[in-house]
């Protein structure tokens, strides 16, 4: 019956998690949360998953606890991620009885304890086979690079947990890093920024629709402002204020020179043949927080070699998923380990 086994890429993100099913796209692209409850009966009672459990976040009452099972991009509470893999497979499935097989996302520098625990959690969740694939080499698939040649690509990952730095060269990782800093860490520095300049406490939500509305790399001339709300710390009443892009420069400075750091970091491991074909052929941007204004440009300040956004980089990774899906054999050299 295995001719009938159903295909699924799922980009297992820290904040959203992306399912794509070969022929149809990416099915499903919902927030990784999951609101469990607290009392006494309904102890870890799974009430809500995805889009339902984000809209909780920051507004439960003390019984219901949202959050995210995934940290820094690897499984943080085991049973919880699992249930959220069987809720997203089977909302992705529809009706189709057969068990899928699934290829799953994970970290450059995931240690293979991690990695089990990654397969464990997709075959507990149903799957039939489960294989996972390092992020880097997933976002370059998705974002068109010919990974099999013998020539230097380079592909730096940012999302919401970890930034994936890795070159790669006939099809496998020959430098790589993977660094727990990303967009969560950006969101968590405005957060901090707004409380000891303005006195204002504000939510993470609030603090990512600020960095995705008017957030920067670098600072820029033509700024753009945004009112956000917040409670006032002195007074303990709300209150709004205007955030610019400078403002929010300044804010994520210290985190956007570890992004960039690490980026710096895998090219000096880089051997020089290579080296000098990432020259020619750039940088490749992929992920969700690679999309803040002039990041680009802020890389290509910091290491002299220019950057370029990939085409759509928030689904890169689960397009590479579905592409590897397809080819199998021909990725089997990336694939870390089958069940």
């Amino acid at each position: 019956m295995s001719f009938f086994s159903p295909k699924l890429g799922i980009d297992l993100g820290t904040t959203n998690i992306l399912v794509f099913v070969p022929g149809k796209g990416v099915v499903i692209n919902e927030p990784s949360v999951v609101a469990v409850g607290k009392t006494p009966g309904k102890q870890n009672k799974i009430l809500a998953i995805g889009l339902e459990a984000k809209k909780m976040i920051g507004r439960t009452p003390e019984d219901i606890v949202a959050y995210r099972p995934m940290k820094d991009g690897v499984i943080a509470d085991y049973r919880v991620t699992e249930a959220m893999l069987r809720y997203f497979m089977k909302k992705a499935l529809g009706r189709n009885p057969f068990k899928p097989t699934v290829l799953v996302s994970v970290p450059a520098g995931v240690s293979s304890t991690e990695k089990r625990a990654v397969i464990e959690a997709a075959l507990k969740a149903g799957a039939k086979n489960a294989y996972v694939v390092k992020e880097p080499i997933l976002a370059a698939i998705g974002a068109g690079i010919p990974i099999h040649e013998p020539m230097g690509r380079m592909i730096a990952d940012i999302g919401g947990g970890t930034i994936d730095v890795a070159v790669i060269s006939l099809g496998g990782i020959v430098a790589s890093t993977s660094v727990k800093c990303a967009g969560d860490r950006l969101d968590r520095a405005i957060i901090d920024h707004v409380k000891k300049q303005h006195n204002l406490a504000i939510g993470d939500k609030t603090a990512e629709e600020a960095k995705i509305r008017v957030g920067a790399a670098v600072p820029m001339n033509e700024e753009l402002s945004l009112p956000v709300k917040g409670r006032d710390l002195v007074s303990g009443l709300p209150r709004t204020i205007d955030l610019t892009t400078n403002d929010l420069v300044t804010a994520m400075s210290r985190e956007l020179r570890e992004m960039t750091q690490a980026i710096r970091k895998v090219l000096q491991d880089t051997p020089p043949e290579l080296a000098a074909d990432i020259i020619d052929n750039g940088i490749i941007l992929t992920g969700g927080s690679s999309q803040l204004r002039q990041m680009p440009e802020l890389v290509y300040r910091r290491t002299g070699v220019v950057a370029k956004l990939a085409n759509d980089p928030y689904y890169c990774v689960a397009r590479g998923t579905g592409i590897a899906l397809k080819h199998l054999d021909t990725y089997q050299k990336s694939i870390l380990t089958k069940q």
